[in-house]
């Protein structure tokens, strides 16, 4: 019991840690400071709406990307793959959720940006740029070192984890439900979606704890991301995230006030990961409660 209630504790002393750190810019600048979108240390102006709509704008690149991709894979290897094959697939799908985030800052520092400078944020100006509104989404300086770079770290980073609690929901279908659908005249394809329905909110789960983590990630984006707090409409122009701003910004943050908002930002960034990862937890138990009513029955 006191092992168990120690890890209260702590996310308790993290909250109280954020929170009293945090009250000279709460009390100077309230919800102002979530609003505002001038970010100058040296003047005292802080304003955290440049890295919450980096945060936002980038992890939803990567969910565009990534979801797509972890769906398809988690459905072969489930129920299309043969055993044999299935298995080394599954290996290299954890094996990319080993890899250490540094490498992936420095594959798309070297592999990625070059690639998207050179080639693909071409093609997406010359045959998406054109077009009213979404074109904005891709026209502006092509340095390779941006929002879009950004994303598509994160979608590589979070396809491993979606792909697997993916698997894992589909895995825990009745297969009766399979062979229910098979014995009435289904397709392998029709029993597919009839299994895809069962496991929605599960999927819908996975879905959310890939958003939690592409949230939090730090390293991999401040290396690709560009690093600059401004709000700009294009994917191709620099950009920052809340824990990109975090990382590299608070060994020099040596101001009360600066170091205060640079925790408050902190805080914000923890909130939304702690409410965004319970909502992925109540979807994914929803699944797993729907599998002991069938057993039951």
């Amino acid at each position: 019991m006191i092992s168990a209630a120690s890890i209260i504790f702590i996310v308790v002393g993290m909250i109280v840690m954020m929170v009293s750190n945090s009250m000279p810019t709460i009390s100077r600048f309230g919800l102002a400071f979530l609003t505002g979108s001038e970010w100058k240390p040296a003047d005292g102006v802080f304003g955290a709406l440049p890295f919450i709509y980096g945060t936002i704008v980038s992890s939803l690149i990567a969910l565009i990307i990534s979801v797509p991709i972890s769906l398809g894979i988690a459905i072969f290897l489930t129920e299309q793959a043969p055993k044999k094959i299935a298995a080394p697939i599954s290996f290299m799908v954890e094996l990319l959720a080993a890899i250490p985030s540094v490498v992936y800052g420095l594959w798309g520092i070297f592999v990625l940006a070059p690639f998207i400078r050179d080639h693909l944020g071409v093609f997406l100006e010359t045959y998406l740029g054109w077009i009213p509104v979404v074109g904005q989404l891709f026209q502006g300086r092509l340095t390779g070192i941006g929002m879009l770079t950004g994303g598509i770290i994160l979608a590589l980073m979070t396809t491993p984890i979606i792909t697997s609690v993916v698997r894992d929901i589909l895995e825990v279908v009745p297969n009766t439900q399979r062979e229910a659908a098979l014995a009435l005249g289904a397709t392998k394809w029709e029993t597919t979606m009839i299994v895809l329905g069962n496991a929605a909110s599960g999927i819908a789960g996975a879905v959310v704890l890939g958003l939690g983590r592409a949230l939090g990630e730090t390293m991999a984006v401040t290396m690709v991301i560009g690093n600059s707090p401004q709000i700009s409409a294009s994917l191709f122009e620099p950009a920052y995230t809340i824990a990109s701003v975090l990382a590299a910004n608070f060994a020099e943050a040596t101001d009360e006030l600066y170091l205060s908002a640079l925790i408050e930002m902190g805080l914000v960034l923890f909130l939304v990961t702690f409410v965004v990862n319970a909502f992925a937890k109540l979807l994914i138990m929803s699944v797993a409660s729907g599998k002991a009513g069938a057993k039951n029955v």
